[in-house]
């Protein structure tokens, strides 16, 4: 199943793919949008170019689990993306991505321009290895709860 991970922020959304074997997550590049209208409209067309099946958002639960106004947007852009798309949309936890991703690019001496850059498409990636990992781990499907439900 072709699956397409979102990683949304205020001004740059990461964006990441897996083909339909479902097994490794790849850049798929960052929108720089700050209109929510656009921005959805601009998902939603990676959605279509990469025919993908199933949506995964980030979503940014605070450090103790609770959910703030991130997760609120998150979870309103998801399914207003779903709508637009008629693709379901699954949340996978995103807690500590972005210093997952800052590590990686780390270590490959990535810096300056070309970090802020790669950063959000990284931080996607992240999640949806982690998404594709843990879904590897369960022997019935995980549609529908978040990480920690």
């Amino acid at each position: 199943m072709v699956i397409l991970a979102v990683d949304l922020g205020k001004a740059r959304t990461g964006l990441a793919v897996c083909d339909k074997s479902g097994i490794l997550a790849s850049p798929a590049g960052v929108i720089t949008e700050y209109n929510p209208e656009k921005l959805l409209e601009k998902v939603a067309e990676q959605a279509r170019a990469y025919k993908a099946e199933l949506l995964v958002m980030g979503l940014p639960r605070n450090m103790d689990g609770s959910e703030g106004e991130s997760a609120q947007n998150a979870r309103q852009f998801g399914a207003a993306l779903s709508e637009k798309t008629g693709l379901p949309v699954e949340f996978q936890d995103e807690r500590g991505t972005t210093i997952t991703a800052h590590n990686y690019l780390n270590a490959t001496n990535t810096r300056g321009k070309k970090r802020k850059a790669v950063v959000d498409a990284v931080a996607a990636v992240v999640i949806l290895q982690n998404y594709l990992d843990r879904a590897g781990q369960c022997p019935e499907p995980i549609r529908g709860k978040t990480d920690s439900e």
